[in-house]
């Protein structure tokens, strides 16, 4: 069963990216999240192959989703992920995004996500243009701009990806589709306002949620607030 998405939020989702968790204590970080008022959790699954890095599997889920209420998503960072996504809503995920990159039946893998009980979201690196999801729309619960290249540390926010994010809004509006725009890599204060103005309605947040001086109570404060500053 999985565990519904807040519809009625008439302001930006703060989602905190795991990725930059202490793993030690991660029952004691997902608490800590919650309190902080995050709206969901992602989880960056990397194979070491369509990305450098290797984290996370489910597992790792499903050792702390009977300890929270929010929401979690996967981000499956993996080449072929028609062999691992299935296991990942075993372990609790309540949204599968998948890259456009990595697979060669995106319109069969996202209808098997959702048949499934999943939401599902498709991802596009930098580099990849909106054409690539065009024809899936229609099967689509989320769309995630990454804002930097994914699996690499250290990546400055591209400012180029927010003509993208304007141009999936324009997508959705014309296809009437509920879906959400998500954006992932440099989200900060500093540049969260220009992906919502941009169309996003989902903040992805790593080192600026956790490595805030004041807590990760005062970055989601301060992300929303710049995330509704005109």
């Amino acid at each position: 069963m999985t565990r519904p998405f807040d519809s009625s939020l008439d302001r930006p989702a703060i989602v905190p990216s795991m990725l930059d968790a202490d793993f030690a204590h991660l029952a004691e970080e997902v608490a800590d999240l919650e309190r902080a008022g995050a709206d969901r959790l992602q989880w960056d699954v990397m194979d070491g192959r369509f990305v450098p890095r290797l984290t996370h599997g489910p597992d790792v889920l499903r050792s702390v989703r009977g300890l929270t209420s929010l929401p979690f998503e996967a981000h499956l960072m993996i080449d072929h992920p028609e062999g691992l996504w299935s296991s990942f809503v075993e372990a609790g995920a309540d949204l599968v995004i998948v890259h456009a990159e990595t697979t060669r039946h995106l319109h069969l893998l996202l209808g098997d996500i959702r048949r499934a009980g999943a939401r599902a979201g498709v991802a596009l690196n930098p580099a990849t243009p909106l054409s690539a999801i065009a024809h899936v729309v229609d099967l689509l619960d989320l769309i995630l701009i990454m804002t930097v290249n994914p699996g690499q540390g250290g990546q400055a926010f591209i400012r180029s990806t927010l003509a993208k994010v304007a141009e999936a809004r324009a997508l959705l509006a014309a296809a009437e589709s509920p879906a959400e725009i998500e954006v992932d890599g440099g989200v900060s204060a500093a540049t969260a306002g220009e992906a919502v103005r941009s169309g996003a309605s989902v903040l992805v947040a790593g080192s600026a949620v956790h490595r805030h001086p004041d807590g990760r109570a005062a970055a989601i404060r301060e992300l929303r607030a710049a995330a509704v500053r005109r």
